[in-house]
């Protein structure tokens, strides 16, 4: 895959179940709210509106199932950490996405999102460790690279590291409105299917 050649949305659920052409490997994006999933999404795929983006908050509650390339599954997971969301709200969303993680059998890898310009908040250790414990592989993203000049990346990604137990070269610095990283995330999205299709031929 050395492109996104085509991209639909197929569902949203508010608990993980059938929906169509579930089997296929999955991808899964995670974040706390406004880090840039959405955006993420639509410049992977050069689609503007693929996936919803906007400037309050908390505005995904679902998981939103994406088809791409007829080959896999992105699966936009709600974003946490929203202060001004109810106690009960935050419960179900933690309970909807510990059921996806739970399931979904067909998940291969998590895109952890956090802002470069920010150390990883609870929410995002918290993650962190959830996907350690449960041993599901996970790449990280530092969103909003555009914001930080590229000579000074490398002091922003230090408590990234810290907080997340992963190497400097590991991370994907990423910025949807430049396109800095694209080229970066399609390759490791594409190591991932290739060690799917090897796996299984395996």
């Amino acid at each position: 895959m050395t492109e996104i050649r085509t991209a639909e949305f197929i569902t949203s659920m508010a608990e993980y179940g059938k929906f169509p052409g579930k089997g296929l490997p999955q991808i899964a994006v995670a974040g706390k709210s406004n880090v840039g999933k959405s955006t993420l999404i639509n410049c992977l795929c050069r689609r503007n509106k693929l996936a919803r983006t906007s400037a309050t908050p908390g505005k995904t509650r679902l998981l939103n199932v994406f088809l791409l390339n007829g080959e896999f599954h992105l699966i936009d997971l709600p974003g946490y950490g929203f202060a001004k969301v109810d106690k009960k709200e935050k419960q179900r969303w933690g309970q909807m996405m510990q059921q996806y993680f739970e399931q979904a059998a067909e998940l291969r890898h998590v895109l952890c999102l956090v802002d470069i310009r920010h150390e990883p908040t609870e929410d995002d250790r918290t993650m962190n460790r959830f996907l350690r414990e449960m041993d599901i592989p996970f790449s990280v993203v530092a969103t909003k690279a555009d914001k930080v000049s590229r000579g000074a990346r490398m002091k922003y990604l230090a408590p990234i590291c810290r907080a997340l137990s992963v190497q400097p070269w590991e991370i994907i610095c990423f910025s949807g409105e430049d396109g800095t990283g694209r080229d970066d995330l399609i390759r490791r999205l594409d190591d991932i299917l290739h060690e799917e299709k090897t796996t299984e031929k395996a």
